[in-house]
């Protein structure tokens, strides 16, 4: 039963992404009602460092690596090879340095900042070593004030209760800064725990949604436009099951656990055209001793192997990269690769230690909970562990022999500037640390490939996860919802995980899911705005 009604200009569902396209139609004037599924907000953004994939945003043009937008456009329309999805990428292209210097005049943003991390593909053309990701400035939580406690919690934080400290950064910090910003224009309503429970249609077009608050439904009226923004359907198990090559329930996923799908279902229901829902941004999951995997950007020792006990891709590419190795293993081999496991010797637990600080001993929980198994040898191991001895065995030796030459004939891991980073990043003891803008000297043994020989060996569980499901609502260039027949539904928006991604099936670029969420926000909002 409907209890009440109110009317707004601008109705965004979902506070991650979404929230700076709130800010951009409250700083303009615009009625802003935002309805938030949880008690916090932030969403996935929350969980993430917050890169913005921006090239020749004014962060990268003030770090010396100018505007690089041409670059970047011919790397994507090689790497993406979807002339349906070009219009999106010019759109996305063009939008998020105009975001930018928007946000950068109001001072809640403060400055963005170009940090480097090289591109996920080296070898496509237009590819930068250095990137093109801008993350934003950290914030102290005391500058919240009363609104610190409604900022989601990093997964840390939330699973374990370890506090993020006075400052935050990422993806927290952006959502704060958001946020303030927000409620400072005096133009924007926010309701928590109000989740989403249809779309109101009237003559073709959506003029509004309907919620539940209180436990009792309420219509809320836009005139301007809906903007759905609340993220994917990752622990919707129904809807991975009828999608997805492999069985995934979304039980292993990064995504914030209230991401089921609402927003999309809610289209669907109103005649939307849907694209890519077989398809994630899946990422490697290191199993801690909770059962639960943690996302795992990238390793820089050991091997992993497959229930052959056989390796099967390179282990420090892009994580998007290693979990779709993982995934189309897992749905055209006929090996399982559901479990991964990650086989690990005695010398690189002493130098890198697991699960906590090298100088102590690993906890002991790592082991009664089975998420890191022992073994005196190789041969133990693979009895452990399920995997054929034979199979393991070969494989270490020939990982051995790389580690000598320094080159993975299998899959040339450490050669490109995504693996090399890790050099920078951490160091290696036995050789110089690297600048990963400049390739390694030919005498130097690749630091990527240390020998798996020193006994006791052990072997940890990696799940396939992933950080939010990537198919959604498809939608024009301006983040307007098409129906099947191609044409707008009017007054109705989608961005971030609700909409099909605009890079198809890849993952260009640290930043590529969150800066794809804020630009076709801020486009939305200056469609809604344009009062088309």
């Amino acid at each position: 039963m409907t209890t009440d009604t109110d009317t707004f200009d601008v109705i965004v569902v979902g506070t991650g992404g979404g929230l700076v396209g709130a800010y951009v139609a409250a700083s303009r004037g615009l009625r802003t009602l935002v309805i938030e599924k949880t008690d916090k907000v932030g969403g996935t953004l929350a969980y993430s460092g917050a890169g913005l994939w921006y090239p020749g945003s004014a962060p990268c043009v003030r770090a010396g690596f100018g505007d690089g937008l041409e670059d970047a456009r011919k790397y994507l329309r090689a790497l993406v090879d979807d002339p349906s999805r070009e219009p999106l990428q010019d759109a996305y292209l063009k939008a998020g340095p105009e975001l930018i210097d928007e946000l950068e005049t109001n001072p809640w943003f403060e400055q963005f900042f170009h940090q480097p991390v090289p591109e996920y593909f080296a070898s496509v053309p237009g590819s930068s070593p250095a990137g093109n990701t801008i993350f934003p400035a950290p914030l102290p939580v005391a500058d919240l004030g009363e609104h610190a406690d409604i900022v989601r919690r990093s997964i840390p934080e939330e699973r374990w209760g370890e506090a993020e400290g006075p400052v935050l950064s990422g993806g927290r910090a952006l959502a704060g800064r958001t946020l303030k910003a927000l409620l400072d224009t005096g133009n924007a309503t926010l309701l928590l725990e109000t989740p989403l429970r249809s779309l109101v249609v009237e003559d073709g077009r959506v003029v509004g949604v309907l919620a539940e608050r209180d436990g009792q439904e309420v219509t809320y009226r836009a005139e301007r436009g809906v903007l759905l923004a609340a993220g994917g359907f990752e622990h919707n198990a129904e809807l991975r099951a009828e999608h997805g090559k492999v069985p995934l329930t979304g039980e292993w996923s990064n995504g914030v656990h209230s991401n089921t799908g609402d927003a999309l279902k809610a289209g669907i229901a109103v005649g939307a055209a849907t694209g890519l829902l077989d398809e994630a941004w899946f990422v490697p999951g290191l199993v801690q001793p909770d059962g639960k995997p943690v996302f795992q950007s990238g390793i820089r020792a050991g091997i992993w192997v497959n229930g052959a006990g056989e390796r099967f891709t390179n282990e420090t590419q892009p994580y998007d990269q290693s979990g779709h190795a993982i995934y189309n293993a897992e749905a055209t081999s006929g090996v399982s690769h559901m479990p991964v496991r990650w086989i690990l010797d005695q010398k690189q637990i002493d130098r890198d230690g697991f699960g906590g600080d090298p100088a102590q001993p690993i906890s002991p929980e790592w082991f009664e909970s089975g998420a890191l198994v022992k073994a005196n040898s190789l041969e133990e191991l693979a009895e452990k562990i399920g995997v054929p001895f034979e199979n393991l065995g070969r494989t270490v030796d020939q990982f051995n022999i790389f580690s000598k030459t320094g080159v993975d004939e299998s899959f040339r891991r450490g050669e490109t500037p995504w693996d090399q980073m890790f050099h920078h990043i951490v160091g290696f003891a036995a050789h110089p640390v690297q600048n990963y803008l400049v390739p390694l000297p030919q005498d130097i043994p690749n630091p990527l490939l240390g020998a798996i020989d020193t006994p006791p060996f052990y072997a940890a569980t990696i799940r396939l996860s992933d950080i939010g499901t990537k198919g959604g609502l498809k939608t024009d260039e301006h983040a307007r919802v098409l129906a099947e027949d191609g044409k707008v539904i009017e007054g109705l928006y989608a961005t971030g995980n609700t909409m099909a991604a605009m890079s198809g099936g890849v993952y260009p670029g640290a930043g590529t899911p969150i800066g794809s969420s804020l630009a076709f926000s801020y486009l939305a909002v200056r469609d809604m705005a344009d009062g088309r």
